[in-house]
C-alpha cells in the first residue's frame, strides 16, 4: 500500500482539498517522503493508484516553480526628512529576487490606496520609481511598496508581499521673511517689547522661531495658530550704541530670517523741581529744569544756555500763581532723529480768604415766597469756609444753594470767609417785599392813573360846552360903558 500522506495533500487546517491552498505543505511532505530511507521490501511493487500519480505530477511542478521561489523581500527606499508641498517626489521600490520577472509587478501604496503599478525589470535588485506630488494632507501619511507575483495563468495563485511603511513629512513655507516689530530707538535699562511673526507656514506647530538681540538669545513666548507662528519677548539693553536684532524661523529644511538695526541711547531726565512746592504768598520761588549731558531743555518756552545746562525761572509767589503749571521740554538727537520728553509741575501758593465782590452783590431786592440763590464766592488757599449771618440775630442763610425767601429774611447780613490764614468780611443788604403791599401799590397806582384820566376828560368836556353856549347881557348904550359879557371877552369879540 502507498502511504496516504504520499498521495493525498494534507492541509494545515485539516482539509484535503483544494490543493492550491496547501501547495507548500504538500510539497514539503512530498520531498520529505521521497527523501526518506524506507526498505524496498516495504514499498508496493505495483504502480501507485491513479490519483496518486496526478498528485505526484502536481507536486513535481510545484517543486520546479518553488525553485525560483518568491521575491526575498520588497522595500521602499528612504524618504526625505521633509518634503516641500507641491514639489515632485520620486519614490523608489526595491525588489530582491523573484521570478519569473514577466509575472512580477510592484504597486505603490498610500495607506491602502493604490497610487500606481509598474512591472519589475531584470536587474538585481530591481528598482521601480514612482513620481508623486505631495499635498498638505499627505503630512504624516504612510507609504509602502507591494510586490505581486501573478501565477494564475499557470494554474496557481496571486502571491503578494508588502514592505514596511515609511512616513512622509510635508511642509510649506512662504518666500517672504518674518515680520519683526520693535522700537527702533531703545532706551537703556528699560524693558521693551519685541514681536516676530510669519504667516503661511505648514505645519506651523512644527516650525521653530528664535529671537536674538546682539549676542543675547531672548526668552520668547511662542504661539502657533492656524498657519501663523508668533514669538513675543521683552528685552533690556545695557550698552549704548547700535545693536542688531534677528528673527529666524525654521521649518523642515528651510528657514527665513529678518535682521534689523536698533539704536540704544541714554536719556536721563528731565527733572523739574520747585524750591517751594507750597509757597506762602510773597515768598520767592525758583523753578529748575535739568537733564542729561547731551540733552537740551526748555522751561516754559525759554531754552537753557546749551545741551546739558539747566534752565531756571525765579518769581515772587502771588495769589495768581496758585495752581500755576510749569512745563519742561527736553530734546535729544539720536542718529539724526530728535526725541522729546516732557515734565510738568504745579505750584501751590498759600494766601488768605478773599470774597469776590463782583460775584457777591451788596444789595438784594427779592419778593416774598420765591426761590433764590445767594451767589457769594470766596477764594483762598487753603479753601475758606463762607457763611452769611444776619446782624443781631445771627440768623444764617444758605450760600450757593437755592432757598425759599420769606418776609422776615429782610435785614443786613455779614458774609465771612475764614481759613487758617485769616478772614474776610462784607455786608449784604437783603430787602424782601411782601406780595400784598405790592398789590396795593399797583392798585393805587392804577386808580390814580384812572382818576387823572377821568378828571382831564371832564375838564375838556366842560370847557368845550361853555364855549359853545356863552350868554351875553345887553344894557342901554352908554357913551361911558362899553358892551360887556358875563364871560371874559376876547379881543376879537371887542372888535366886533
Amino acid at each position: 500500500m502507498w502511504p496516504l500522506d504520499f498521495c493525498i495533500l494534507s492541509c494545515s487546517d485539516g482539509s484535503s482539498f483544494p490543493w492550491r491552498s496547501c501547495l507548500f505543505t504538500g510539497a514539503q511532505r512530498f520531498i520529505k517522503a521521497t527523501s526518506s530511507s524506507r526498505p524496498a521490501s516495504m514499498m508496493p511493487s505495483g504502480p501507485p493508484p491513479r490519483v496518486c500519480w496526478a498528485s505526484v505530477v502536481f507536486l513535481l511542478l510545484a517543486c520546479c516553480l518553488l525553485s525560483t521561489g518568491f521575491p526575498e523581500r520588497v522595500e521602499l527606499a528612504p524618504l526625505p526628512l521633509w518634503q516641500p508641498v507641491g514639489e515632485q517626489l520620486n519614490l523608489s521600490c526595491l525588489v530582491f529576487g523573484g521570478a519569473p520577472r514577466n509575472h512580477l509587478t510592484v504597486v505603490l501604496l498610500r495607506w491602502e490606496e493604490e497610487l500606481g503599478r509598474q512591472p519589475v525589470g531584470k536587474e538585481e535588485p530591481a528598482k521601480v520609481t514612482f513620481m508623486v506630488q505631495p499635498r498638505r494632507e499627505d503630512h504624516g501619511t504612510n507609504f509602502s511598496c507591494r510586490s505581486e507575483l501573478d501565477l494564475r495563468s499557470q494554474g496557481l495563485e496571486l502571491f503578494q508581499n508588502t514592505s514596511g511603511p515609511r512616513k512622509l513629512r510635508t511642509f510649506a513655507m512662504p518666500k517672504t521673511p518674518p515680520r519683526l516689530v520693535f522700537p527702533p530707538f531703545w532706551e537703556m535699562e528699560t524693558s521693551w517689547p519685541v514681536n516676530c511673526s510669519l504667516n503661511g507656514l505648514f505645519p506651523a506647530s512644527e516650525a521653530h522661531i528664535q529671537l536674538v538681540l546682539g549676542n543675547q538669545m531672548l526668552n520668547a513666548t511662542v504661539v502657533s495658530q492656524a498657519d501663523t507662528l508668533t514669538a513675543s519677548a521683552t528685552a533690556k539693553i545695557e550698552q549704548e550704541g547700535t545693536q542688531e536684532i534677528v528673527c529666524n524661523v525654521t521649518l523642515g529644511v528651510e528657514n527665513r530670517q529678518t535682521r534689523e538695526k536698533l539704536v540704544a541711547y541714554s536719556f536721563h531726565g528731565p527733572n523739574l523741581n520747585l524750591s517751594e512746592p507750597n509757597a506762602t504768598e510773597g515768598t520767592p520761588v525758583t523753578v529748575t529744569c535739568a537733564a542729561g549731558p547731551r540733552v537740551q531743555v526748555m522751561l516754559d518756552g525759554v531754552p537753557a544756555a546749551g545741551p546739558g545746562q539747566p534752565a531756571q525761572l525765579q518769581l515772587k509767589a502771588t495769589e495768581k500763581d496758585d495752581r500755576r503749571t510749569f512745563f519742561c521740554n527736553a530734546t535729544l538727537e539720536v542718529d539724526g532723529v530728535t526725541l522729546h520728553r516732557n515734565r510738568s509741575v504745579q505750584l501751590r501758593v498759600l494766601y488768605g480768604p478773599r470774597i469776590d465782590r463782583a460775584k457777591c452783590p451788596q444789595r438784594l431786592m427779592w419778593k416774598e415766597k420765591t426761590m433764590h440763590i445767594l451767589q457769594c464766592q470766596a477764594r483762598g488757599n487753603p479753601n475758606p469756609q463762607l457763611q452769611c449771618l444776619r446782624e443781631g440775630s445771627k440768623f444764617k442763610v444758605p450760600v450757593g444753594i437755592p432757598f425759599l425767601v420769606l418776609l422776615n429774611y429782610s435785614g443786613t447780613y455779614s458774609c465771612q470767609a475764614a481759613s487758617s490764614r485769616g478772614m474776610d468780611k462784607m455786608l449784604v443788604m437783603m430787602d424782601v417785599q411782601g406780595r400784598n403791599h405790592v398789590t396795593v401799590n399797583i392798585a393805587l397806582g392804577v386808580l390814580a392813573i384812572l382818576g387823572l384820566v377821568t378828571l382831564a376828560a371832564a375838564s375838556v368836556y366842560v370847557f368845550r360846552v361853555q364855549r359853545q353856549h356863552d350868554i351875553y347881557h345887553l344894557r342901554p348904550r352908554s357913551t361911558r360903558w362899553p358892551l360887556k359879557s358875563t364871560q371874559p371877552v376876547t379881543v376879537a369879540e371887542e372888535l366886533s
